[in-house]
């Protein structure tokens, strides 16, 4: 007889379940071989168990004790030991199973072999689980890179980990039995003293952060996560995980210092625009009176048409320049708080006819279209008149700034099926990038390039001003735009502002998509 034929023989005899085990890829196991005590253990005939993984004829629990076991085997390359769990049907009756690595001539593992312990007088079974349990938590306890604290019920520290010792600075010989209550700052001692008593007694788990004192006299900043371990003769300890955030402490004051600069800057910076415009528009409003008394002559001649023409200069810069500061020193009100509504009963259809109207000239000198399409019975609004016409005179002069020789600029207005009034200006212009849309939105957030459209640049306070208006009102403004496909800018009041029904009439939304290129 061979000796595969022996061994195939003693194998299949063996008083003793019995079955190998094989990776076929990373943490995937097969039974290759099981001998007759493995089938009757398992209740399986051998078709339905080798050339099988475990999970193919395993419950969940089962299978998954056995493929940890078989992992840990694998990567240790040592014998480990398991109990059999209930559930496995079976009348062979074993009490645990040696899994024992096959390696080869170059160290690697290939196979498992599983045999099954049959004597329950054996307790070498349960000592080694109990020694294999002991030395994996002692490795965790060990290894841990976060601190680690074990106290017994009178708060006398009993055990501490490398990192604890680490973070902290104080020696093993410094902690082992000191009160743990010794390393909290003075001023929260007696409340870590009542909690890890409460702790000991209820065995409820914890957490929270507590300041601890560095043997070099620091305060480090730590948070703590507590449990209640109960052994032999009812000893409680509590174990404490310690992670140190000082630094997270650190930053996080840092970036409230930054954010409370930052905001103190920002409240002065709108104090000193408003202040500033106001000291700026006092002149501007003289040199802009007294250039249109010399343009029209108020008091005889000028004498030469070459004064007229700087005259006209000199008004038009000036004017400009005043509609700046006055964007300037609205938003400065608006970022200071210091707008108030002054609200009453706006005839929406009054208010778009006239920016329509005050618009239509710069419009036709641009070869642009500009029209209103208003829905039948349009209710009135409950707003700031002055600061309405003021956004919707920012919007339209946008669409019609940034479009081309030719374009339309078209104003819808309706009731939504909510009771909400909407707004809509949209254009076929030049459009605005779909990622830089929010950075439109934002004071001063210039998103066209100078040598692109050096004569459409402004403050870049136009929209962020409408925006800002609307929202005064409890309403909302949004755009939808991309690079050459134009801009719609929704503008969208609460039901609440909206004074009647009216006849509501909702427009496809399909109407105001952008048009594919």
């Amino acid at each position: 007889m061979s000796v595969n034929a022996i061994y195939e023989s003693l194998f299949q005899r063996m008083s003793a379940p019995r079955f190998i085990i094989v990776s076929r890829e990373k943490n995937v196991f097969e039974v290759s071989l099981a001998n007759d005590l493995a089938m009757r253990y398992f209740d399986l005939s051998a078709e339905q168990i080798v050339g099988r993984r475990i999970q193919d004829f395993m419950d969940h629990d089962n299978a998954q004790h056995f493929q940890q076991s078989f992992e840990v085997c694998m990567s240790k390359k040592r014998s480990v030991t398991i109990q059999a769990l209930p559930g496995v049907p079976h009348s062979v009756r074993v009490y645990g199973f040696y899994i024992s690595p096959i390696q080869d001539e170059s160290g690697v593992v290939t196979h498992l072999d599983v045999i099954g312990q049959l004597d329950m007088t054996d307790q070498s079974i349960l000592q080694r689980e109990r020694d294999d349990a002991i030395s994996l938590l002692t490795s965790i306890f060990e290894v841990s890179e976060i601190g680690i604290i074990v106290t017994d019920s009178q708060g006398r520290i009993i055990r501490v980990n490398d990192s604890f010792i680490r973070t902290y600075g104080w020696s093993r010989d410094e902690l082992i039995n000191a009160d743990v209550v010794g390393l909290v700052t003075p001023d929260e001692r007696d409340m870590a003293r009542y909690n890890h008593q409460e702790f000991i007694r209820t065995g409820v788990r914890s957490s929270g952060e507590l300041k601890i004192i560095r043997k070099d006299g620091s305060i480090a900043n730590a948070l703590f996560t507590t449990a209640t371990l109960e052994l032999s003769q009812k000893r409680r300890f509590q174990v404490t995980t310690v992670m140190d955030i000082t630094l997270r402490k650190q930053m996080e004051e840092s970036l409230r210092l930054a954010k409370d600069q930052a905001d103190s800057a920002n409240r002065a910076k709108s104090t000193f625009l408003a202040n500033m415009s106001h000291e700026l528009r006092t002149p501007l409003n003289a040199i802009i009176g007294f250039s249109e008394m010399m343009i029209k002559e108020t008091f005889g001649p000028l004498g030469h048409a070459k004064y007229k023409e700087y005259l006209h200069d000199v008004c038009s810069s000036a004017g400009h320049l005043l509609e700046i500061i006055n964007e300037v020193l609205d938003m400065s009100k608006i970022e200071a708080g210091r707008i108030e509504l002054d609200e009453g009963e706006v005839d929406m259809v009054e208010q778009i006819d006239a920016v329509t109207r005050m618009m239509a000239s710069r419009a036709f000198g641009n070869n642009i279209a500009l029209k209103a399409e208003i829905a039948e019975g349009l209710p009135r609004l409950l707003a700031d008149q002055r600061l309405l016409r003021q956004a919707l005179i920012n919007l339209v002069s946008n669409a019609v700034k940034f479009s081309t020789a030719g374009g339309n600029v078209i104003i819808h207005a309706y009731v939504l099926d909510d009771g909400r009034m909407q707004i809509t200006i949209s254009d076929d212009g030049i459009g605005i990038p779909t990622h830089r849309i929010r950075q439109a939105l934002e004071p001063f957030g210039q998103v066209i390039d100078h040598a692109e459209s050096a004569n459409r640049q402004g403050t870049g306070l136009g929209l962020p001003l409408a925006k800002a208006m609307v929202e005064l009102h409890d309403g909302d403004l949004r755009l939808e735009s991309d690079l050459g496909k134009g801009t719609i800018v929704f503008v969208t009041f609460p039901a609440y502002r909206v004074l009647s029904k009216g006849e509501r009439v909702v427009r496809p939304r399909e109407q105001l998509k952008l048009a594919e290129t």
